[in-house]
């Protein structure tokens, strides 16, 4: 099962102060592992694809992170220049305040926008940051991802308030159906929660506690 709970899991590092050694550590862990991804911090995109160039594991970005709330046209272009520089995968922030204000066409258009900024050549996730919502406004979140053509919906940054719960998982992946990815993100450290998270209904994991998660 450890073998099958690695392909489950993004390797993480988002630190702020994290450093080349690093992430050529985490790299290195990802590829000994076999993780699914790494995922790391945009200026961290190049070293990560060349350092991992002969295995199997994806390079995996954040867009607009961690807040969501630059526009559109930079979450597009940071896509663009994330994936010039080796990601394979990215996951964006969706424009919160937006998204409660009831303004869903702006969050639609700015989903739409990395969407359109990725297609064909990476998989895109919409971060909705679940502690932020209410449950209406966490189904709303992941019809607005699906409709503008999303591959997976995932539960927070882990620099919030709050990380993923089961119940959240549950309610998107009920949201979005079977054929949309859910990812959990935040607190997920330990082989009893990162299962308790895929029994209900998680396909990806993102975590920085992976080696712990693999090994128990």
């Amino acid at each position: 099962m450890s073998k099958q709970m690695a392909k489950y899991i993004d390797h993480t590092l988002l630190k702020p102060e994290a450093t080349k050694e690093q992430i050529q550590k985490l790299c290195k862990e990802a590829s000994e592992y076999d993780f699914y991804s790494v995922c790391v911090n945009p200026t961290w995109v190049k070293e990560s694809a060349e350092q991992l160039k002969d295995s199997d594991v994806e390079v995996c970005t954040v867009i607009g992170f961690p807040l969501g709330a630059t526009t559109s046209e930079m979450k597009a272009s940071e896509t663009k220049d994330a994936i010039n520089n080796g990601a394979t995968e990215v996951d964006m922030v969706i424009n919160i305040g937006k998204l409660k204000a009831g303004d869903y066409h702006a969050v639609e258009k700015d989903i739409a926008a990395v969407v359109e900024a990725a297609k064909d050549k990476a998989l895109v996730k919409v971060i909705i940051e679940t502690c932020l919502l209410t449950d209406e406004e966490k189904v709303k979140a992941c019809e607005l991802a699906v409709k503008a053509g999303t591959d997976y919906v995932k539960t927070s940054t882990g620099f919030s308030t709050g990380g993923a719960t089961v119940e959240d998982i549950r309610l998107m992946r009920e949201t979005v159906g079977p054929e949309i990815g859910v990812k959990a993100s935040g607190g997920v450290r330990d082989r009893e929660t990162a299962l308790a998270m895929i029994d209900a209904g998680a396909s990806r994991i993102g975590a920085s506690s992976s080696i712990a998660i693999v090994k128990e």
